[in-house]
């Protein structure tokens, strides 16, 4: 398993579209902005990323779990 690298909310961004995710206007507000993704259960999976340069790495490993996504795959999609 790789390190995870200081990445901002842009790029967290991408890769939740790369991912599948897509922006849902009406749940984020001010410095947040939400991604949801049906997935393959039928389940709605929500993500909520603050809008900074450098997100904590607490705060990504969180966002990461809310997107049921793992560091590998993560770090694949930011490529």
């Amino acid at each position: 398993m790789k390190k995870l690298p200081v990445v901002s909310s842009d790029d967290v961004i991408k890769v939740l579209k790369k991912a599948g995710f897509v922006h849902a206007p009406k749940r984020g507000k001010g410095s947040h902005a939400a991604f949801y993704k049906i997935d393959e259960a039928g389940h709605k999976l929500l993500v909520i990323v603050p809008k900074r340069s450098a997100l904590p790495k607490g705060t990504l490993l969180a966002i990461l779990q809310q997107a049921n996504l793992s560091k590998d795959t993560f770090i694949t999609l930011l490529k």
